[in-house]
């Protein structure tokens, strides 16, 4: 067994339950007959498929989690040293935020938009070519325990402002059903629009100490590396972007008072900004972070 046989595993595990979470959705009918106390309607059936999506994610997680860990043993490094490794820690980061905001909320129709995400990360990194998925040796910059400490926190930023992104698209779905009074929608299935501009304040909330440190520690990197602790490369400036997008989401939600379609707005434009610094500065800027 190796690490791109349990990649295959998560691959379709993610898969499935992505498909399941849409079918649960569908399914559910608010107002019908629900275990007691649950916050979501749904009839007994779609209940089952969404409990069989819930249990298939976090089979994929454990899938994830020992691919990462197998992938680690064959490299004999930290398992996110380049794109198709990181998009696998990206998507593990996204299942177990999801997982969690599931088991904490109880709140299972969210998986529709986060889960698929975590599927659509891996499926994405299985179209990489071949030459960015193979197992090589580290760049001399990259050997460094520093590695370890600054892209995991920074990509544990990344997934939680991804399940905020998830968060927000619903938000927006479901306010604009609302306005048009389309209450038979599929969308008017959704958690209410308090709640979900709340869990995506709360997911952005959660990131952005981890996006602070992995900009702290990748400076410290930096400076180990080439000497100095910042050089305007690409993407260090693109990462500065960011973390100015997600202080002024934090600074106007909590001192002007910005709530619902605004916010949601600032998230969906944050994770755009995370997407352009995650690809487009890989591929486009050239720069240190070039390996990447």
């Amino acid at each position: 067994m190796n690490s791109f046989f349990l990649f295959d595993i998560t691959f379709w595990l993610y898969f499935i339950a992505a498909m399941l979470y849409i079918v649960y959705m569908v399914t559910n009918r608010v107002g019908e007959l629900v275990p007691a106390g649950h916050p979501e309607g749904g009839s007994t059936r779609s209940m089952a498929i969404g409990q069989i999506a819930t249990i298939l994610t976090a089979s994929g997680w454990v899938a994830n989690t020992f691919a990462l860990v197998m992938r680690a043993l064959e490299a004999k490094h930290a398992p996110y040293a380049n794109l198709f490794e990181s998009m696998m820690l990206m998507a593990w980061g996204i299942i177990i935020g999801y997982l969690l905001l599931e088991y904490i909320y109880k709140i299972k129709i969210i998986g529709v938009f986060v889960v698929s995400m975590g599927f659509l990360t891996i499926a994405i990194a299985s179209l990489l070519p071949f030459r960015y998925q193979t197992v090589e040796p580290l760049n001399p910059a990259l050997q460094s325990n520093w590695l370890l400490i600054h892209v995991f926190v920074t990509f544990l930023g990344y997934a939680a402002f991804a399940i905020a992104f998830g968060l927000s698209i619903m938000y927006l779905l479901k306010e604009r059903i609302e306005k048009k009074g389309m209450k038979d929608s599929f969308f008017m299935r959704f958690p209410d629009c308090t709640r979900l501009d709340e869990l995506s304040y709360k997911s952005i909330a959660f990131g952005f100490p981890f996006l602070t440190f992995g900009i702290i520690s990748g400076a410290i990197w930096a400076n180990y590396a080439w000497g100095g602790y910042w050089s305007w490369d690409p993407k260090e400036t693109w990462s500065l972007i960011v973390w100015f997008i997600y202080a002024a989401y934090l600074h106007a939600r909590m001192t002007r008072g910005w709530r619902g379609r605004r916010t949601a707005i600032f998230s969906v434009i944050g994770f755009i900004s995370v997407i352009f610094l995650y690809w487009g500065v890989s591929f486009i800027l050239p720069g240190l972070h070039a390996y990447a």
